[in-house]
């Protein structure tokens, strides 16, 4: 199982950022409104696209992931009915928005090779920047007095972590070779 995709450095370097932004647009829209499973109903669902600002990072670069997670947080807790200013843009934001942007520095299309070790590897920094995230996010929901955190942890765990995990690896290759054949001449990852 060896896929090798090359993303050429001398491309189109817009490309990467409007494709971002409307990721991050599909990743709000997308956490809002196809969540199936109501983990805790009307605040938090299963989000089964979490993994959407991972593998935007992997595929379009960090910033690009960053972006995705960063705005679809934005995007997702404004049409929910979420939005807390100092959580949502700060921790929430940031947090998610680190997603996208870790894997997007590991792993880069140029340079490598996804076989199954990869995919596994992929996986490790998707369940490492997710207990983060999850760390983070529930120690400002437990500070502003909205949920306990240990509780806060173990649905948010569920939310987000077992999604990104499963996903992003599943869908990595598949999505790569679906990119190469829209953008032929390449792109710059931003």
């Amino acid at each position: 199982m060896s896929n090798s995709t090359t993303i050429h450095n001398d491309g189109n370097t817009l490309f990467p950022i409007v494709l971002s932004i409307v990721a991050a647009a599909a990743t709000g829209v997308l956490w809002a409104y196809a969540n199936p499973i109501q983990l805790v109903p009307g605040v938090i669902q299963w989000r089964i696209f979490a993994f959407l600002p991972p593998l935007v990072g992997i595929l379009l670069g960090r910033k690009s992931g960053f972006i995705c997670g960063y705005l679809g947080t934005i995007i997702w807790s404004l049409l929910a009915g979420t939005f807390i200013p100092a959580h949502s843009l700060l921790i929430d934001g940031i947090m998610v928005g680190l997603t996208g942007l870790i894997p997007g520095i590991l792993f880069d299309p140029k340079t490598t090779t996804f076989n199954r070790a990869t995919l596994i590897k992929i996986a490790a920094t998707c369940l490492i920047v997710g207990l983060l995230m999850v760390a983070a996010v529930s120690a400002s929901l437990a500070y502003l007095g909205i949920f306990p955190f240990w509780w806060a942890v173990m649905y948010l765990g569920l939310s987000d972590i077992v999604p990104m995990l499963i996903g992003t690896p599943l869908l990595v290759v598949p999505a790569l070779k679906i990119l190469k054949g829209a953008h032929p001449s390449g792109f710059t990852r931003f």
